[in-house]
């Protein structure tokens, strides 16, 4: 068992349970499955990009990502149904928390000029997305064999009714949230 995971269904779990006055302790908040998604514009020109997302993707959190196909075609863009625009991979239970674990003290305390995460990016129903610039802070990524720097994108999906439920399980997981002025 990871020790993120140990620390909370020991601490966390309680502590939520207590705060939140819940009646059953199906109702404490708990992460459910992580999503990591990088889209790919670019991948229409030129295939090899993907490829080298894919395979970022894969060291980073160490299972094989989904190609994302678009839904719409956008003339604008030009974009037609079915096209690869981006990967994305779905994490849960044990490969969930070390990404979690990797995520939250490893990889964002590596960011330049790092002074906390968005405490606002919650989307209402206890979810939050955060938004990464590169795939560099990962320590997985060797510097030399990168081509491009890629963002990518990092749901945590909770089972929590409220942002603040949801706030409050990031927090005690150790989710650095930035200090508001």
């Amino acid at each position: 068992m990871n020790r993120m995971q140990e620390q909370y269904q020991k601490e966390i779990a309680p502590a939520l349970f207590k705060s939140f006055e819940f009646k059953n302790v199906m109702q404490v908040p708990r992460i459910e499955k992580v999503v990591v998604n990088i889209g790919l514009g670019e991948a229409m020109t030129d295939p090899k990009v993907l490829d080298a997302a894919i395979s970022d993707l894969t060291q980073i959190v160490g299972q094989k990502p989904v190609m994302t196909k678009s839904r719409k075609s956008i003339a604008n863009f030009k974009l037609r149904v079915g096209v690869v625009i981006g990967t994305k991979v779905t994490l849960r239970g044990e490969r969930m928390w070390a990404f979690l674990d990797r995520l939250m003290n490893v990889a964002l305390p590596r960011v330049r000029d790092f002074r906390g995460v968005s405490p606002n990016a919650f989307d209402g129903r206890g979810n939050y997305t955060l938004g990464l610039r590169d795939q560099l802070i990962f320590p997985e990524i060797d510097y030399d064999k990168i081509d491009k720097l890629r963002g990518m994108e990092v749901t945590i999906v909770t089972s929590a009714n409220t942002d603040d439920q949801a706030r409050a399980l990031l927090q005690m997981l150790g989710m650095p949230f930035k200090k508001e002025a």
